[in-house]
């Protein structure tokens, strides 16, 4: 009876931590999603609060004002996002699976190649020349999925979770007459489900928060992505604060959106993540635990 009270108190006390933890993170993004409802004027007064004092969407209005501007904004990141994240999943396994197999004579090898440009690449400019001058896809969607599809570290990290895949249950499939295709799509890649959760959803992460490849190769403007959309609009409104601030421009610098642009910005670009992220949870976790412990 002892034990099972301490038990109950211990689970209790675990419980507790993690929730004021959880309620630890939560609160940051509280305090953004205010300021992005809140006035220029009451932030200049009061500084941040967790309720606006004032409600306003003046924000969120200065950046819509251009819809057509947003919504295709959006589209190229979901484009682009989606189709990167599953050519770049696809790659990763094939590649991750070929160093994973211990019976492969060049895995070592291969590893050792992956491995190296993880710690070494090209850098920009070899880059920038191959997509520009060679390639010729510069203002194409295709020079903001190539640079990201394979990436070392998600090879290395889907590695790890292939190679518990028992050799004995391949060799049972050969034996039963599949062939390498048939082994790697029907049986590999259904048991590996969590980590290609895992992986696809950082891989997800990368395409969805890049703007560094749109203000390099994309000159069309119908084929911006958000995030450098909502760079350009940022960088503009920093150029008209420090103008403010001049006295170069006579307007009152407290009705226009500075740090409420910012924490709207955060949101507009966050939001479609929050969203999507609660459905690979359960992967997600599970896959971070697999090959964790062998039993």
């Amino acid at each position: 009876m002892g034990l099972m009270r301490k038990t109950n108190l211990g689970r209790g006390l675990i419980h507790a931590w993690f929730i004021l933890f959880s309620i630890f993170c939560i609160i940051p993004l509280l305090y953004v999603i205010s300021i992005s409802f809140s006035t220029e004027s009451d932030i200049a007064k009061e500084g941040y609060r967790l309720i606006p004092r004032t409600f306003t969407t003046f924000a969120y209005d200065y950046l819509l004002h251009s819809p057509k501007q947003l919504i295709n904004g959006y589209t190229v990141s979901i484009a682009v996002t989606l189709i990167g994240t599953a050519l770049s999943l696809l790659i990763t396994a094939m590649l991750a699976y070929t160093m994973s197999r211990k019976d492969f004579f060049g895995a070592n090898k291969l590893s050792f190649f992956i491995f190296f440009t993880l710690l070494f690449n090209g850098g920009l400019v070899p880059w920038y020349i191959l997509i520009k001058e060679y390639l010729h896809i510069d203002d194409t969607l295709l020079s903001l999925i190539l640079p990201y599809v394979i990436i070392p570290w998600h090879v290395l990290l889907m590695k790890g979770f292939l190679s518990e895949i028992p050799l004995a249950l391949i060799e049972s499939a050969k034996i039963d007459g599949a062939k390498e295709w048939r082994i790697f799509y029907q049986i590999v890649l259904p048991i590996a489900k969590p980590a290609m959760a895992t992986v696809g959803l950082f891989i997800a992460f990368i395409y969805w928060n890049d703007w560094w490849l749109a203000m390099l190769y994309i000159d069309n403007e119908k084929l911006i992505p958000l995030q450098y959309m909502l760079y350009r609009i940022m960088n503009n409104i920093q150029y008209l604060s420090s103008n403010l601030k001049a006295g170069n421009i006579s307007v009152n610098m407290t009705q226009f959106p500075n740090e409420t642009a910012r924490m709207a910005i955060a949101i507009l670009a966050a939001g479609p993540i929050l969203f999507v992220f609660p459905f690979f949870q359960k992967y997600f976790v599970k896959g971070l635990t697999v090959g964790a412990v062998k039993g």
